[in-house]
């Protein structure tokens, strides 16, 4: 298993999505793939010149940018909230 499935909750424009993640990937990068593939899904697209943030929706546990995936807590069925950082 080279992936996990998530729930993707983005307050901004009031979407959520399940999305498989891959998780040997460095969060940075999957985040940015989040951003662009949910501005390229829903007609309100997302600011992809702005700053984002994954937090662990149960635990508050804001995920930085540098880990890879497979060193967090994420797995099948994680709720992450995708938030634009100011």
């Amino acid at each position: 298993m080279n992936k996990v499935l998530i729930k993707l909750i983005i307050p901004e424009i009031d979407e959520c999505f399940d999305i498989f993640i891959p998780i040997n990937e460095i969060l940075w990068k999957v985040k940015k793939m989040l951003v662009k593939s949910v501005s390229d899904l829903t007609l309100k697209s997302l600011d992809t010149s702005k700053n984002y943030i994954l937090i662990n929706k149960n635990t508050l546990e804001i995920y930085q940018n540098n880990i890879q995936i497979s060193n967090t807590d994420i797995e099948n069925g994680t709720e992450i909230l995708l938030l634009s950082a100011k």
